[in-house]
């Protein structure tokens, strides 16, 4: 019983105990927050100003803007390509813009300025729309429930119903205003930005109206600027643009090909760089050293651009082109090609091209191009095609093939006498040259150069790559015959890229070595040798006849003479790199074996034989020498690239060089897909033009 009774007090002790602690913890607790509170009272009362004024103090970051790029000028010093300032309307992006910030900005900057040049599309101007929050809310509560949840209930993504927004949107055909167009279209522009990047909100047709209304009031447009951008101007022509080369436009920024790398060094993903050719080549001293701003930022807003450095403009390229002569190579051109147009000459040509350089150093003096769109018969500058367009060029090319046959002694410079007797090969029609068989019983090298002589060349490449021949019954040939010949055109340039400084050259295009049943083509091998199988460009017959001009010397083409700088009163200065003439090879002949070339060069043009192919040139003064050429071809149509019945045409060429004695200047011209009987002497105007116009400037 007092066991029990014990007991009893005990529990009663605790059951007393158990809420005083609960009362201590809670009172513990309340202590706590009541000096919590007061603490937060405390700071809010005497250092409630400081922090606000942490909150909006100003954050300065550092920003990159480009600077023009640098200049080309002609080997006169007149500018190729220039740059042309204009006043713009900048913005620089803050680190949190929102969409509603965005969207006043565009509103107000809206009633400045306008963009008459430039038209929204239907998504900018629903984008502009549902910038306005009460239009975004509004429709997308009219949505349909499945545009807004999914099958079980659950609301869709802010993507997925923001597009389903954008379609609402386009559905009910909104009447927008002219302002409310422009405000579309700078509200898309800003949006896009990149932060803390500078973009040209208008950079064209700028007045001085807008300019000082939106000076006026850029303190209620953040991130708004006053700033001046440039664009590529060619004061002297357009006609090597496509040589030049493009820059890209601030839209379309860094190639996305090419972004990683860019980023890499540097670039803004908005940079304007270079995209092909010359710009492209020299992107990265044309580009210049970028300008650097200070933008002071509150609240992540940017209150001001203060330019710490002022960049320095890209290093200029003083190129070998004289833009005089330029003009008059591509007139001449131009003019020429239109008469053989006219005469229905030129009705299934793709253009005509004509390439100028020094034959001692490899300086291009000019360079001229016109491609001619069969199916709507316009006509556009391609002066680029002289590097990258490949054609089948005729007989021009006899002057590196007696070459080879003199540096092989299979003739020599006193015996090149060859029998004029046509090919005969075992199921094919005659080999034969343009005139009448029996015209000639037998030809020195000379005279082959100087009437064209196929059957000469023919004769020649039988003996050089050691055939078994006998007429209209046989004709055997090792498998690397085509290998002997190429390799002889080869050490002129004929057939691989020349080594130009431009992006895109091409190599020219060889034919098969072999038939469908795997036989060497012996005839073909045959047409090689006077020039009707492979195909090359212009630059290479330029580089080409050079190395004839020049003595020997394969000289590598290039196009710019040197950099340097230019200062502010547009004046060149601080020369620091002139490009060395390069010599790509030397041709092992004799002075003896080159005469033999020269020789029946200059009588190409000077000969008295009746068969001579260029005796109209003769009275051009200073003397050229050169060589003529045709090849048969036939019309390609892209749109029927099987057709079977495609019309013949020729290619006509003509390489040469002035003066024949001390040569200043060598050539090349090809004009493709002439009619056969309508050839005329389209390639010999323009060679007496180039060698006429170049001395007129350069007496």
């Amino acid at each position: 019983m007092n066991f029990l009774k014990l007991k009893q007090k005990s529990g009663k002790n605790k059951q007393a105990v158990t809420p005083l602690r609960m009362k201590i913890i809670l009172w513990v607790i309340g202590v706590l927050f009541l000096l919590l509170i007061g603490q937060l009272v405390y700071l809010q009362l005497v250092y409630g100003s400081r922090f606000e004024a942490e909150v909006q103090q100003t954050d300065q970051r550092t920003v990159s803007t480009n600077v023009p790029r640098g200049v080309m000028y002609d080997n006169r010093g007149r500018v190729l390509v220039g740059n042309k300032a204009s006043n713009a309307i900048t913005y620089t992006k803050g680190t949190s813009a929102s969409t509603a910030e965005i969207y006043q900005v565009a509103n107000r900057l809206s009633h400045l300025i306008s963009l008459d040049n430039e038209k929204p599309t239907e998504r900018q101007l629903s984008d502009y729309y549902l910038a306005n929050s009460k239009n975004l809310k509004r429709i997308t509560a009219k949505l349909p429930h499945n545009q807004r949840y999914n099958a079980k209930g659950d609301a869709l993504d802010d993507t997925t119903i923001y597009n389903n927004a954008l379609n609402a949107v386009a559905k009910e055909h909104l009447h927008y205003t002219k302002r409310e167009k422009t405000a579309a279209l700078l509200y898309n522009k800003i949006a896009g930005a990149y932060t803390l990047s500078t973009i040209y909100l208008k950079n064209q047709g700028l007045t001085d109206k807008e300019i000082a209304v939106v000076g006026e009031h850029l303190s209620e447009l953040p991130g708004v600027g006053i700033g001046t951008d440039w664009t590529r101007s060619y004061p002297n022509g357009s006609s090597i643009k496509s040589i030049i080369g493009s820059v890209s436009t601030e839209k379309s920024g860094l190639p996305s090909e090419q972004l990683n790398s860019y980023l890499a060094q540097g670039y803004s993903r908005n940079d304007r760089v270079g995209t092909s050719y010359l710009e492209q080549e020299y992107e990265p001293i044309l580009k210049g050293s970028k300008a650097k701003s200070k933008v002071t930022m509150k609240s992540n807003h940017v209150q001001q651009t203060k330019t710490t450095y002022a960049g320095k403009t890209g290093a200029s390229l003083i190129l070998t082109l004289d833009a005089k002569y330029q003009k008059e190579v591509q007139s001449s051109l131009n003019s020429i090609y239109a008469s053989a147009q006219a005469a229905g000459a030129a009705q299934y040509s793709n253009g005509a091209y004509a390439v100028v350089m020094n034959p001692n150093t490899g300086a291009i003096l000019a360079v001229a191009g016109i491609n001619h769109d069969t199916n709507t018969n316009k006509n556009t500058d391609d002066a680029l095609g002289v590097i990258n367009r490949s054609f089948v060029m005729g007989s021009a090319v006899k002057g590196a093939t007696v070459a080879g046959g003199l540096m092989n002694n299979i003739i020599t410079p006193t015996n090149s006498v060859l029998p004029d007797t046509p090919i005969y090969l075992p199921g094919s029609p005659v080999k034969k040259s343009v005139y009448p068989v029996g015209t000639f019983s037998a030809l020195d090298a000379q005279s082959a150069l100087e009437v064209s002589s196929n059957i000469y060349m023919m004769q020649l490449a039988l003996r050089w790559v050691k055939a078994e021949y006998t007429p209209h019954e046989y004709i055997h040939m090792n498998d690397n015959s085509f290998d002997i010949l190429r390799r002889n055109f080869a050490m002129f340039g004929l057939g691989q890229k020349t080594g130009i400084d431009l992006p895109g050259e091409v190599s020219g295009i060889q034919g098969s070595n072999y038939n469908s049943d795997g036989k060497l083509k012996t005839g073909s091998v045959l047409d090689l040798a006077y020039g009707n199988y492979d195909a090359y460009t212009p630059i290479q017959m330029a580089q080409y006849i050079s190395t004839i001009a020049n003595g020997g010397y394969r000289m590598r083409p290039y196009l710019v003479q040197s950099i340097g700088h230019t200062n502010r009163s547009g004046n060149r200065t601080d020369i620091y790199y002139n490009t060395q003439p390069k010599v790509q090879m030397r041709i092992p002949w004799t002075t003896s074996q080159l005469s033999v070339i020269k020789q029946g060069m200059w009588r190409v043009v000077h000969g008295t034989n009746s068969w001579g192919t260029a005796h109209t040139l003769k009275n051009v003064k200073p003397s050229i020498s050169g060589k003529t050429g045709t090849a048969e071809t036939f019309y390609y149509d892209p749109k029927h690239p099987n057709n079977k019945n495609a019309p013949q045409t020729i290619n006509a060429s003509f390489v040469g060089f002035a003066p024949s004695s001390n040569p200043k200047i060598a050539f090349a011209i090809v004009f493709p897909g002439l009619d056969p009987d309508l050839e005329g002497t389209y390639t010999l105007q323009m060679g007496k033009a180039i060698v006429q116009d170049y001395f007129k400037l350069n007496k």
